[in-house]
């Protein structure tokens, strides 16, 4: 079983991630791409490279022939397949061991067994392990799972077999979204992982989500590595995990560890693998899944226990005992991670795609943080993949520690030119619910549908309006109007509100602003872009700042915006018009439910684009009658493109 040159199946960090290791080991490494990837930090930092395909995951990443074409071009005797993609893929773990090549996770046979969600239940339940009541046949038909779930009764979850992170999931409360959850997690799943088949399962509500790491050797070694909190999720996608959870005793710990280690010694399991529960108010735990592969966040398992998971995933997989013995691992201090997402959380958490303007995590790694990134200053964020770009990973001496290292950590490392959920994510580990350890599994689309001001956007005071002011017209180096003594208005906008502020040159190389009759003297300290040192008032500051065209991205005191120096006259285009309904995203239509002549109520579902494995739905924002429909299923749109056109219904007079 052994090896010498490693292909890593995967893109993004996770593909960075075990470059770095695999290197450390000693081992050579070939990185693949697609067609929207060629330019990627992952493709720069291997020793070799292979184009495999076009831009959609379908035409490169899950395709067997180019993944197992590029080891035999380069001669890679071992294949990584990272997580997500196909690396719970039992067929393509069996093609890389008919063709040679060491695959880097479980046997066939064990992630048919275990990456099998309903299957997995099956062997759970035999085992004794509780598990939530659910449905796990074969009878896929829509008339069939409709009848299970009415047995079931609601809450339930409606969740693909295959894959993970979310994808083809969907929660149903009532009879009347059961058929859209079908239909919508059944096509997810099918983009995602190329398997539409369903399972059935009541929900736990107000359950916290804890999974138990689990490791196992060819030798009959097994062990487990603590426990991983999970639980703050939106539409069952983590956003923050921790370790070891606020909410697990010793007791449990070692109860829930020996349930995970007897699971995995079942099924001859070998290498890394994650059994998940869902915990009740009463700390009673019942089986989910076993991900059968790496977790995205496997780091802070890394954390308090001081072992590299990917190297014990390379020595296991050349044939090498665990590392370690249970009696040998400990679990010290407290570790957080937080997925970076170009998702817009003020905005319904809509993906987001574009270039990256300003990325340096570097400026953040102190001590106890740690950064796992796929992206770079100009990388160009596509909408073919999940919008997860970074991590940002903190380990301290306790939880308190680690929320503290957190915030500052997110802080320091401001991504610029994408809206993202940086700021929700330092908002988030600071609310009571967090730091209380009262977070549940559904608690943050509970507050989507309350309007939780942490969902609400952040808006800039007056200082963040001087700052900006001062940038944009000091641009220039102050020598536009240094000659100037005359006064002059600036008008600057930041989403819908457009202020003016009056600017006039000083004798010291600065400007004087009055903003709402408030006067402030302020100074750039060196270039305008970058990193930006200024003064406003006698107090020295910092905040990065980038000019794109028009716009100055700004970000300081962990908070980032985007201003645009404005012309005063108002542009008639730049309005809404609910008459025409655009793309919210760059994506693929996959659904259109309205055709020319029909009626439409204010609100009612027109169009769905997916995006970053996300269905997002465009909606009428007026009562009216469609015009045109301008996009067929199946189409690749982009954001902002007109999709449908409808006369109004004209608004009765009071």
């Amino acid at each position: 079983m052994t090896f010498s040159k490693i292909l890593i199946a995967n893109r993004g960090e996770i593909a960075c991630r075990v470059i770095r290791t695999a290197r450390d080991l000693g081992y050579r490494t070939v990185a693949v791409f697609s067609d929207a990837d060629r330019h990627a930090p992952h493709v720069t930092l291997a020793d070799e490279a292979v184009h495999i395909g076009a831009s959609p995951a379908a035409e490169s990443y899950l395709r067997f022939d180019a993944l197992l074409d590029a080891a035999r071009k380069t001669g890679a005797d071992a294949l990584h397949p990272g997580y997500g993609f196909l690396s719970e893929n039992a067929a393509f773990a069996q093609a890389c061991a008919d063709a040679g090549v060491v695959f880097i996770g479980p046997p066939a046979s064990a992630i048919e067994a275990m990456g099998d969600k309903a299957l997995a239940k099956r062997r759970m339940l035999d085992a004794g392990v509780p598990c939530a009541p659910g449905y796990l046949g074969a009878d896929q038909s829509d008339a069939n799972l409709i009848a299970e779930a009415k047995k079931l009764g609601y809450p339930l979850l409606v969740k693909a077999v295959a894959g993970g992170g979310g994808r083809g999931m969907r929660l149903v409360r009532a009879d009347s979204e059961l058929q859209q959850g079908i239909d919508g997690a059944r096509r997810e799943a099918t983009s995602a992982f190329g398997d539409g088949t369903l399972m059935l399962e009541r929900l736990i509500d107000n359950g916290r989500h804890i999974e138990i790491q689990v490791f196992a050797d060819a030798h009959g070694n097994a062990v487990y590595l603590g426990e991983r909190d999970c639980t703050a999720q939106r539409r069952r996608q983590k956003v923050i995990e921790e370790a070891p959870s606020p909410v697990v005793t010793p007791a449990m710990r070692e109860a829930m560890g020996k349930d995970a280690v007897a699971a995995a010694l079942a099924v001859g399991y070998r290498g890394a693998g994650t059994v998940e529960f869902i915990v009740d108010d009463k700390l009673n735990h019942y089986f989910l899944e076993m991900n059968t592969r790496l977790q995205v966040e496997h780091p802070v398992t890394e954390c308090i226990t001081g072992y590299d998971l990917v190297e014990w995933q390379l020595r296991v997989a050349a044939g090498e005992p665990l590392p370690a013995r249970q009696a040998d691992i400990t679990l010290t201090g407290h570790a957080i991670e937080a997925r970076l997402y170009v998702e817009d959380p003020y905005a319904g958490f809509a993906p987001q795609t574009g270039t990256v303007l300003w990325w340096r995590p570097a400026n953040a790694l102190h001590a106890g943080v740690r950064i796992d990134d796929g992206i770079c200053e100009g990388s160009v964020i596509s909408p073919y993949y999940d919008p997860m770009v970074a991590k940002v990973i903190v380990h301290g001496r306790d939880r308190d520690d680690a929320i503290r290292r957190l915030r500052a950590a997110l802080a320091n490392a401001p991504l610029l030119g994408l809206r993202n959920n940086g700021r929700f994510l330092s908002d988030l580990v600071d609310h009571p619910a967090f730091r209380k350890a009262e977070m549940t599994t559904t608690l943050i689309d509970q507050w989507l549908d309350k309007g939780e001001p942490l969902l609400q956007e952040t808006v800039p005071d007056d200082a963040v309006w001087s700052v900006a002011a001062m940038a944009l017209a000091m641009r220039h180096g102050n020598s536009w109007r240094a000659d100037s003594v005359a006064a002059f208005e600036l008008l600057l906008r930041n989403g819908d509100t457009v202020r003016s502020v009056r600017v006039r040159p000083d004798r010291h190389g600065g400007v004087v602003l009055m903003l709402d009759g408030a006067t402030r003297h302020a100074k750039v300290l060196g270039g305008v872009e970058g990193e930006l040192r200024y003064e406003i008032d006698g107090v020295v500051r910092s905040a990065i700042s980038v000019l794109s065209g028009s716009d100055l991205h700004l970000a300081l005191d962990g908070r980032a915006f985007v201003f645009t120096e404005v012309s005063p006259f108002p542009d008639a285009d730049a309005l809404k018009d609910a008459s025409k309904a655009r793309s919210p995203v760059a994506g693929k239509v996959t659904q259109i439910l309205v055709t020319p002549g029909a009626a439409v109520e204010d609100g009612q579902a027109m169009v769905c684009v997916e995006a970053m494995k996300m269905e997002m739905w465009l909606s009428a924002q007026a009562a009216g009658q469609v015009l045109a429909v301008h996009a067929n299923v199946g189409d690749q749109v982009e954001a902002g493109a007109l999709l449908v056109e409808l006369e109004l219904t004209p608004t009765k007079e009071a």
